[in-house]
């Protein structure tokens, strides 16, 4: 399905509105799609609503993923560095959402888990930890899920070295796998080559 017609869009943002109340900072409608943001003491009490009310009843999470915020804008945003993105589907009256909420503290982000209202979102919590390192409140079972059980850091942190500091190999003389500081050989870079003009024939 995509973007939602305008006027439905508009309408749906007035009934997110309406049933969060003060629990809304804002919500949003830009290229057909609306956006809510609440704030991390509200943002399991949100989600309750956004799958209970009537007019609502986002009875689905389609995907939740953090997001580093700390080179947005070339370096000129000012607001929290973390949050977390979810995006829901009311089958039922076939509808889109996107659910925002900012971590409070920029060293140690945590918010609530929303594994107890849609349990699809487990996983997705999981991968925020691992990649962003948010702590989801609540989560039963917050663990790594893509990088290594030794691994240090969050690679997708903004802060993060491309290389990462650790890399892995199988030594065959320990007969195991060893961890060792990433070591990258400088390579020969082959310079641009600038054809003469109508090279080939070309115009």
């Amino acid at each position: 399905m995509g973007p939602l017609h305008p006027a439905s869009s508009e309408q749906l943002a007035a009934t997110l509105t309406g049933a969060l109340g003060a629990k809304a900072k804002r919500v949003t409608f830009a290229l057909g799609e609306v956006t809510v943001v609440v704030s991390a003491q509200d943002y399991l009490a949100a989600a309750l609503v956004l799958r209970d009310a009537p007019g609502c009843q986002f009875e689905q999470l389609i995907d939740l993923c953090g997001i580093d915020y700390s080179e947005y804008a070339d370096g000129r945003y000012d607001g929290r560095r973390y949050c977390v993105a979810a995006h829901l589907l009311s089958v039922t009256l076939n509808q889109r959402v996107r659910l925002k909420v900012f971590c409070e503290d920029d060293d140690f982000p945590v918010v609530a888990s929303v594994n107890e209202v849609w349990n699809s979102a487990n996983w997705f919590e999981r991968e925020a930890f691992d990649l962003f390192g948010i702590i989801f409140e609540g989560h039963s079972d917050l663990r790594r899920i893509l990088t290594d059980y030794g691994f240090i850091g969050h690679p997708f942190r903004k802060d993060f070295p491309t290389t990462g500091y650790v890399e892995m190999r199988y030594d065959p003389e320990q007969r195991r796998v060893i961890y060792q500081p990433v070591t990258i050989e400088p390579r020969e870079i082959t310079p641009r080559v600038i054809r003469e003009d109508n090279y080939g024939g070309l115009q």
